[in-house]
């Protein structure tokens, strides 16, 4: 059948349904939903919205967890032509009541406990929420099967709605974080949407659902952000089952039970599951020991690229089958693939990841593109790159100064391409010019057509000497040290980079009772001698990697991490820099006059 509208794919999969097109855990329970129950919730959902009155083009707002009932709600809204318009679960009420009124939403769907929370807070400000529905039971709120009600003995013909709906007309508003100021509605189409799935399905990138086995997903990532939204999608469309994990924090029990052979994950996840690997191998004693870190220097240096030698090949047999085959267990068992993006995937979790057998294909893209721009696959892969640009989505490189030839602003055109910023005409013609998306980010391309990203453009800045500094690259290899949880490199019309850290305290507190050390609260553990020396170790074996006018010179412990709750971090965990300047500028400032007072002596 024809695929135009995203609500096509659910009634190409009744072709095939399965069983468990998608699932859900509560009170301990899975409860798994067939394809067939999925369209006759969906179609019981859209009747009760045109039951309550609701018009094509009108909004309907939506803020919860991972979980069936989002889907529903999605899946009813848009195939009567209702705009769906998500916010992130972990976001403040501020941001609610700000979405709520920008967007002018008539009805509201809520998970209960501390979002109903925030929710109530923030509705009397709200006067456009007419409704609001809670998928929990709230004695203070109507419940989500109060709603269903609505919808479930009617018999309105849906499809003269479902007809209605054209590829070109709006199908969600995504509010993008936002580092710098008030989040930006990005206006995506059913078309913008659809033509990302269908493409992403035709490459060697997801497990095809050929032969008897039928596929598992596992879904962790906010469904709200464009990333899991899209990729939901692409589930669908390619008949792969979707589990919803109940939390972050039981992500590893949910592996076990659902055994998937596929996640989205972004690096930062990877790297924690990196850091528990080697915390573990540093355990082991005697010839587990000794064949852990024979394995692990093995893969240290593994490219998928390259073509290796039968001894090679025969040890990596050996090391996949002594020491690999218990990192898949601890996955499932069955994992095929893991899916990144949303920041750059540090090479050596890479090459290691791959040397044991556990591909990851790093990819790249904004919401503002619905969002895959390129992906490395099965077919075309390049350790550190994001992939090349996937077909019919263009990509070329505008200069910017302080860059080097070949070097600068990565720009996209192509159906993807979002129609623009809500009620926002100045911010999208910023970014939208002669058809060409300004992505913001700075990046190059290879002879063989393969994308890298070297930074972000708002986040570069100058030193004082004159000098560009890139300050993701950085952050991201001190991050690379087991000993670093956060990082951020400052040092803006400074003679020299610093750099604020956030130490993996649990790490370093295991580390200091090795060390014998002693000490009262992170206040006193982070100034200890032995500590800062290792720090600067840490951070002088890294420095390697950069050109000298890039080294961290200085750099200042602290000992409260960046969260969302504290205004650090925007809902996908990027630094709000200037937040984070303006809370430690003192700190900053007697650091850089420390430095200028040690070198007039």
């Amino acid at each position: 059948m024809s695929i135009s509208r995203l609500h096509d794919f659910l009634s190409e999969q009744l072709r095939q349904p399965r069983p468990d097109a998608i699932a859900g855990k509560k009170a301990g329970r899975w409860h798994t939903y067939s394809t067939q129950e999925v369209a006759q919730i969906a179609d019981t959902v859209s009747r009760a919205f045109i039951k309550l009155g609701l018009q094509k083009g009108d909004r309907v707002a939506l803020v919860s967890n991972n979980r069936p009932e989002w889907n529903f709600v999605d899946l009813g809204a848009i195939q009567i032509g209702l705009v769906v318009v998500p916010m992130y679960a972990n976001s403040i009420a501020k941001d609610y009541e700000y979405i709520l009124q920008h967007s002018e939403s008539r009805i509201l769907f809520c998970s209960g406990g501390d979002i109903w929370k925030k929710v109530k807070s923030i509705l009397p400000q709200c006067p456009s929420i007419e409704r609001v529905y809670v998928f929990d039971a709230e004695t203070d709120a109507t419940a989500w099967e109060e709603f269903l009600k609505l919808g479930q003995h009617d018999t309105t013909d849906l499809t003269p709605y479902k007809k209605a709906v054209k590829p070109e007309d709006w199908a969600t508003i995504l509010y993008t974080s936002g580092t710098t100021g008030v989040p930006k509605g990005v206006i995506l189409t059913h078309h913008n949407i659809v033509s990302n799935v269908l493409t992403v399905r035709s490459l060697n990138l997801l497990p095809k659902t050929e032969g008897p086995e039928r596929l598992r997903a596992l879904s962790f990532l906010p469904l709200n952000h464009s990333f899991e939204r899209m990729v939901f999608y692409t589930y669908l469309a390619m008949g792969i089952g979707v589990y919803y994990a109940e939390s972050l924090d039981t992500i590893r029990d949910n592996l076990q039970e659902v055994k998937p052979h596929v996640f989205t994950s972004v690096p930062r996840l990877i790297e924690k599951v990196y850091e528990r690997i080697q915390t573990t191998g540093q355990t082991l004693t005697g010839i587990k020991r000794t064949l852990f870190f024979w394995a692990m220097g093995l893969v240290q240096d593994y490219d998928p690229e390259k073509k290796y030698g039968l001894g090679y090949s025969l040890q990596l047999a050996l090391a996949r089958a002594l020491v690999f085959r218990k990192w898949k267990e601890a996955l499932g068992g069955n994992i095929r693939l893991i899916v990144t993006g949303a920041a750059a995937l540090p090479s050596h979790l890479a090459r290691v990841f791959w040397g044991a057998g556990i591909p990851i294909m790093e990819g790249y893209g904004l919401t503002e593109t619905s969002p895959v721009i390129s992906v490395n696959t099965f077919d075309a892969y390049r350790l550190g790159s994001i992939g090349r640009p996937i077909p019919g989505v263009e990509v070329r490189i505008t200069p910017l100064d302080g860059y080097p030839e070949g070097e600068g602003e990565i720009t996209v055109r192509g159906p993807n391409v979002m129609l623009g910023y809500y009620k926002n005409p100045e911010a999208t013609a910023e970014v939208l010019k002669e058809g060409w998306f300004y992505t913001g980010d700075v990046g190059k391309i290879d002879k063989d057509g393969f994308l890298f990203i070297t930074d972000r453009k708002k986040e570069m800045f100058k030193t004082a000497g004159g000098k560009y500094i890139a300050p993701q690259p950085i952050e991201s290899a001190l991050k690379s040290s087991v000993f670093i949880e956060q990082a951020m490199v400052i040092g803006e019309f400074r003679k020299f980079p610093a750099a604020l850290i956030v130490p993996s305290f649990p790490t370093l507190e295991k580390w200091a009772a090795d060390q014998s050390i002693s000490f009262m609260g992170r206040e006193d553990l982070v100034r200890h001698p032995k500590v800062v020396t290792l720090f600067e170790q840490e951070i002088e074996g890294i420095n390697q990697q950069f050109s000298q006018y890039e080294r961290v010179k200085k750099f200042i412990l602290l000992t409260k991490e960046w969260t969302i709750e504290g205004g650090e971090l925007t809902p996908t965990l990027k630094l709000k820099r200037r937040v984070i300047l303006s809370q430690y500028k003192d700190a900053i400032d007697a650091l850089y006059a420390q430095a200028e007072a040690q070198a007039v002596r």
